[in-house]
């Protein structure tokens, strides 16, 4: 462990830690733009340059490698004039119109400058060119905001393995985007969000759509419901400066109640749902290979991740057939809450607006997919982030920290704990094996606390295995079968997941993928910057809210139950596979 000095502290830093790191273990703080920690640390913006004795230039430190008896000044003269001039230059040529940016007060370049004490513009002249991109559903770039830092380029193209964004030109004509210049609607992007998720500015973020809401609830003629995923529980708080990992269940529903929603549902009523649907696919399936040796797609994959389907369509087409046929839960709510719920109520589907809060971009983009209209209506009519639901909050007056606890509504509001992990990687593959154990074997999953350890955590590839064993008579058949599970999050760990498939390396029955790493608890809508730790804390909060849950098993929802008596029929039955149900198409690369 080299023994360095920062700013006269004394610091045992480990083999190959940088000094921006060492920085932080003695409680001193570099200023950074372009590093992101666990995902980027290239040196690019300048911003952390810090004064090495002996060495001949200031240094970038996210990227300077420590060494014995290096001595290290982060506040010099020249470290603090070279730091206050790059933050300056960036500033001449970024489209400062805070007032109404909404990175206003959540922008890093912003909060530099503001902590470098710079109050006007030191170079002014011409500015790069504006070009806006609002050729998604779920994504709005703004190139007059970028500050060139290239973290949205490693995410998209290192993280996520798709490649849609990079820079191009030199100098002063650079430009971070699509190739040739295009939108992002003309190439490959999954809409993922993590691009908007680790910009310090706002160059891209997610397409607001706060006012369209606005709009509904105002509408006398509409009855709007709104469903919250269960991310959001874990997360919504960091927009109100509590700690990451903080519940806030109860403080949401009355902040909905507040904004005016005439019913507050639970996305979770449909993960239950999702669980019975898809996991009576994914018996069905094996039934089908291991009874009547048919050739049957497997292992199946999970489809709860529009990000994830829609790079599926475009990088492995010919493996759509391994997709469950089960819409997301999100789908699954809207397309029940036009049907179901409007006949309760005695509304026409298209008198109803129907609002998720979700923590991802692309569940914007799932809802506008033109499969997604079964109920007769579009299913899901408008999709908030995480963020956009704290500016709303914001934007009413609501005093959110200290709003009393509530409950959702009945009927498509109750929901267990294996409904809540959904928001974690992993989750989904627990709650199926949950209900699927139970059903084949009339016991309890034999996992402490039912959780499935194995696939659980921030490993980017987990694999899991059980044998049936004590099968009761309709499904003896899988009787000393070890079903083997695989969970990936991160759509790079997806490719190589999949490449391991192909190669015949390894032989699994069910598969659960997420686009976003950790998760839905690290979706590209939720509050920024979700790091590593950020992300554990999330999903400690998760699973301690699955822990508490009197229901832990999607099978034991008696409000499950209930809407396959009086509506569904059974899983997979002929009113479910409409609505419930769909099938995904190859595009092509460009």
């Amino acid at each position: 462990m080299p023994t360095i000095t920062i700013d006269n502290v004394t610091v045992d830093a480990p083999q190959g830690a940088t000094v921006l790191e060492a920085a932080k273990m003695a409680g001193i703080n570099i200023p950074t733009l372009c590093y992101l920690k666990d995902v980027q640390a290239i040196g690019a913006c300048r911003v952390c340059m810090v004064e090495v004795e002996g060495a001949r230039t200031l240094l970038a430190s996210c990227v300077t490698p420590v060494g014995e008896g290096m001595k290290v000044h982060t506040n010099s003269k020249k470290a603090r004039e070279s730091r206050r001039t790059v933050v300056e230059l960036l500033l001449s040529d970024h489209n400062g119109d805070c007032q109404t940016c909404d990175r206003n007060e959540d922008c890093e370049l912003q909060t530099l400058a503001r902590s470098l004490g710079i109050r006007e513009i030191t170079y002014p002249g011409e500015k790069s060119k504006q070009y806006i991109d609002e050729s998604t559903p779920a994504l709005v770039r703004d190139t007059a905001k970028c500050v060139l830092c290239r973290r949205c380029v490693t995410v998209c193209n290192e993280t996520q393995s798709v490649g849609g964004i990079f820079p191009q030109g030199r100098g002063f004509s650079t430009v971070v985007g699509p190739a040739f210049t295009s939108n992002l609607d003309d190439v490959v992007c999954v809409q993922c969000g993590q691009c908007s998720a680790v910009c310090p500015v706002g160059a891209i973020s997610e397409r607001d759509q706060v006012q369209d809401v606005w709009a509904a609830l105002d509408d006398p003629t509409k009855t709007v419901v709104v469903q919250t995923a269960p991310a959001i529980r874990a997360a919504l708080g960091e927009c109100f400066d509590l700690p990451p990992g903080t519940l806030v269940t109860g403080k949401m529903v009355s902040a909905l109640r507040k904004l005016g929603f005439h019913a507050v549902f639970d996305t979770n009523f449909t993960a239950d749902l999702t669980i019975m649907e898809e996991g009576t696919e994914l018996l069905t399936r094996l039934k089908k290979a291991l009874v009547d040796k048919e050739d049957v797609a497997l292992p199946m994959f999970t489809s709860c991740s529009p990000g994830w389907i829609k790079y599926l369509e475009y990088f492995y087409p010919d493996m759509l057939a391994n997709l469950s046929t089960c819409k997301s839960p999100q789908q699954m709510f809207g397309a029940l809450a036009k049907t179901y719920y409007a006949e309760k109520i005695g509304k026409k589907p298209e008198d109803m607006v129907v609002v998720s809060i979700m923590p991802c971009t692309a569940k914007k983009y799932e809802a506008d997919r033109p499969e997604m209209y079964d109920s007769g209506a579009k299913d899901v009519d408008i999709v908030l982030t995480t963020r956009e639901l704290g500016r709303m909050i914001k934007e009413a007056g609501i005093d959110f920290v200290n709003l009393p606890d509530d409950k959702q509504d009945a009927p498509l509001g109750m929901s267990t704990g294996a409904a809540d992990i959904f928001a974690n990687t992993g989750g989904v593959m627990e709650a199926a094996l949950r209900t699927a154990w139970e059903i084949v074997t009339g016991t309890e999953l034999p996992f402490d606390k039912l959780h499935v350890t194995p696939v659980a955590g921030l490993e980017g590839i987990k694999e899991a295995a059980v044998t049936f064993k004590g099968c009761v008579p309709d499904w003896s058949f899988l009787e000393g079968v070890e079903a083997k599970v695989a969970v990936a999050h991160g759509l790079g760990n997806a490719r190589a997941l999949i490449e391991k498939i192909r190669k015949g390396e390894a032989g699994y029955h069910f598969i659960e993928i997420m686009t976003c790493p950790g998760g839905c608890i690290g979706g590209g809508g939720q509050p920024r910057i979700t790091t590593n730790d950020v992300r554990m804390k999330r999903i400690e909060a998760i699973y301690k809210e699955d822990e508490g849950r009197e229901l832990r098993k999607s099978h034991d929802n008696p409000e499950v139950k209930q809407i396959y008596e009086e509506f569904l029929g059974a899983p997979l039955g002929k009113i479910s596979h409409k609505l419930l149900h769909t099938n995904y198409v190859p595009r092509e690369r460009v």
